[in-house]
């Protein structure tokens, strides 16, 4: 599908794959995008700036770049830096369309019917978008899919409305006469407000008092705040909507001047934010942020998981201030047209935001336009895209298809396949983000990119797949690859719950020969630092008496590691595996209490300590913990046995008491990412017979962590 990227400061059109259809949303054929001028265009600046220039505008960005070269080395962060600078990034947040697939749980919708779309990282400029249901409503009846592409900022206007909360007769200063404020200035006006609209382009006054504006001030031609109270018969006015887009803080100290004694002043656009005390004290002026298409945005629960909130309790959320805005424009209280100055088709979508740049002819509105789809029944949607031709398989490579190409997938697992690229080959990689698995394939030269995950487990050319999606839905995914005969490496954990679990035995008890090769990323195992302390642990005459600490970080309760098992099934379940390892042992017991977290913002479940006692008598005992501070190394490991003592830190520097050992160091922590690569591939050339991690490991790590969670 054809897709707007920006790049180096460079808008294009591009193909990418289309995405598909999941649970809780709805997929859309987009017939129009409506682009926000004042967003979208700064976006577009914004790509085209070098890192230093970024860094000196966003200072806060420097501590957060420190500490990736602290972490990763200054190499890694040289390449994600021009992996950034070589991807194109999604734009868009408003469309209409017709929807032609609906996932599951998403209800109220069928496909044929016509919508409306808002939401960053949803309703982007494509031709076809996933969309969360709550961010999805019907167009009414004779509606034009022009006008109602425009919902998005619609709604921004209404919201911004609604948080003046005026009365009919009261007055309003709308402060900027673009889209937002033109849209404003007509629903102040229908709900029988006076407005006062302010702006230095006469064009834009003449339509907004067109639109219905009572009065109109250019500030270029006369005082503002001087007008407003000569309009106001000295008094101010009862509220100042800021629809501005402007780093001048002079423009706030105005808006706040227009105000009445306890006027109220709402922040819509964009301002310079350093405020005079004097012009809001005296006179006890409110300020309010007016936060996007109202409640809802923001919340990951309302927006993602599709759970709207009670009518009684919260009248207007974003979904109904999308409706009612639709409303508007199908009854004509609310005219969009004369806002509307040009329609690109997306084929041209470089024209039509280089018309937005034209500072004497600058467009109000700036459509995009995809063509109504001639057979709205059957859309074909296209959910592969090839990259490169075909090439020939060389033996000692191991094709590798990649299902998830997230933040762990990038820094991790795709770095080090390409240092082994004489062992493996990056085939194919699939992504819930079409442009996301563009990006990713492009930088790492793949055969092709796609949105379905059947495309990389059925590829009769792909010999491993490696599963790097976030974590429920590991299990399903590993069972489909090993049905279609595929070796498999998945990131941790195997499983999150009990019956997924015992799916997978199933499948491995009823296909005893010749089955494909499953590995579990428990990289620590693997380390160089584990290998050197391996070799005397296991030449050791009694057991192991070890304690793990790992200091894990806060993670707000909303974070999706706390779905699916949580963080201990998550996260725990590597140092499970790391202790068993040492032991070369089963677990016989296992505990684990939690701390009562009455106050504060930690949660129980986070903080854990857990108790493993193991059939040679070693014991272990981890401590996993959120509440630590981050200032403090995340990993630290103590080993007793035999009167020797082995300290690991961090998987930085290892340190052995009453014997002589290599006391290794490194720069950066090595948690054998790139080993257990190296192990795999002896694996599945058959140079080692074993498995790099037993089953019954796999299974006893996975079923012991489900269990404590």
């Amino acid at each position: 599908m054809l897709q707007v990227l920006i790049r180096k400061g460079k808008v294009n059109t591009e193909e990418v794959p289309a995405p598909s259809v999941s649970e809780g949303k709805i997929l859309i054929r987009v017939v129009y995008s409506c682009i926000s001028a004042g967003t979208e265009m700064a976006n577009v600046a914004a790509t085209g700036k070098s890192l230093v220039s970024t860094m000196l505008e966003q200072p806060e960005k420097i501590r957060k770049i420190l500490g990736l070269i602290k972490s990763e080395g200054l190499t890694r962060l040289v390449e994600q830096y021009k992996f950034i600078k070589r991807s194109g990034q999604p734009t868009g947040y408003s469309v209409s369309g017709i929807v032609i697939g609906v996932g599951e749980n998403a209800k109220n919708f069928a496909p044929g019917d016509a919508v409306a779309a808002a939401g960053g990282g949803y309703a982007f400029h494509a031709e076809f978008v996933e969309v969360p249901v709550n961010l999805v409503v019907k167009i009414p009846s004779g509606l034009d899919f022009k006008y109602a592409s425009t919902v998005a900022i619609g709604a921004i206007a209404l919201h911004g409305v609604r948080r003046a909360s005026l009365e009919i007769g009261e007055y309003c200063t709308v402060m900027g006469t673009g889209v937002l404020g033109l849209i404003a200035v007509q629903i102040l006006c229908r709900s029988g407000v006076r407005v006062i609209a302010a702006d230095i382009d006469q064009d834009r006054l003449k339509l907004a008092r067109t639109l219905g504006a009572e009065y109109c001030i250019n500030p270029v031609s006369e005082d503002p705040v001087r007008a407003v109270e000569n309009i106001t018969e000295g008094k101010g006015s009862d509220a100042v909507l800021y629809a501005a887009a402007s780093s001048d803080s002079k423009i706030l100290s105005q808006a706040f001047q227009m105000c009445r004694r306890k006027g109220k002043m709402i922040l819509m656009g964009v301002s310079g934010m350093e405020i005079d005390r004097r012009d809001i004290y005296s006179r006890e002026i409110d300020l309010k942020i007016s936060t996007s298409y109202g409640p809802g945005r923001y919340d990951k629960t309302y927006e993602e998981d599709g759970i709207d909130y009670p009518y009684s309790y919260v009248r207007w959320t974003e979904g109904r201030n999308f409706s009612e805005y639709l409303r508007l424009l199908s009854t004509r209280q609310v005219d969009i047209g004369p806002m509307i100055d040009k329609v690109f088709p997306v084929e041209q979508a470089e024209k039509a935001f280089d018309s937005l740049k034209d500072t004497k002819n600058k467009p109000v509105m700036v459509i995009l336009d995809y063509g109504l789809p001639a057979d709205i029944t059957h859309v074909p949607v296209s959910s592969k895209l090839i990259l490169n031709a075909v090439r020939s398989h060389k033996k000692n490579l191991i094709n590798v298809g990649i299902i998830g190409v997230g933040n762990f997938a990038q820094s991790v697992h795709l770095p080090n396949l390409k240092k082994l690229n004489d062992k493996f080959f990056i085939y194919a990689l699939a992504s819930q983000s079409g442009v996301k698995a563009r990006n990713v394939g492009n930088f790492y030269n793949a055969q092709y990119v796609t949105t379905s995950y059947d495309d990389i487990i059925l590829d009769e050319n792909i010999d491993l797949v490696m599963i790097c999606t976030r974590h429920g839905n590991h299990a399903s995914l590993v069972l489909k690859a090993l049905h279609a005969g595929k070796h498999v490496f998945t990131e941790k954990p195997l499983a999150t719950s009990l019956d997924n679990l015992n799916l997978l035995q199933d499948y491995f008890a009823t296909h005893s020969e010749n089955v494909p090769l499953l590995m579990v990323g428990f990289n620590r195992r693997f380390s160089p630092y584990i290998q050197e302390i391996k070799k005397h642990t296991d030449a050791r005459i009694g057991p192991l008496f070890i304690h793990y600490r790992m200091n894990a970080g806060f993670q707000p309760a909303d974070h999706w590691t706390h779905q699916d098992g949580g963080r201990i099934v998550g996260e725990a379940c590597h140092i499970i595996d790391l202790v068993s390892a040492l032991t070369n042992c089963s677990i016989v017991e296992f505990s684990g209490e939690n701390i009562e977290s009455h106050k504060g913002k930690f949660l129980s479940m986070d903080n854990k300590s857990i108790l493993l006692k193991y059939e040679d008598g070693s014991l272990a005992t981890i401590e996993y913990a959120s509440m630590g501070s981050k200032s403090m190394a995340k990993e630290y490991m103590e080993i007793h046995f035999d009167e020797k003592s082995i300290v690991l830190d961090n998987y930085r520097q290892l340190k052995s008491f009453g014997f002589t050992m290599q006391n290794l160091t490194s720069k950066q922590s090595n948690k054998g990412h790139l080993e257990e690569l190296i192990v795999l591939y002896d694996s599945l050339k058959g140079r080692t017979k074993k498995w790099p991690v037993d089953l019954n490991c796999l299974i006893e790590t996975t079923k012991t962590a489900v269990k404590l969670a």
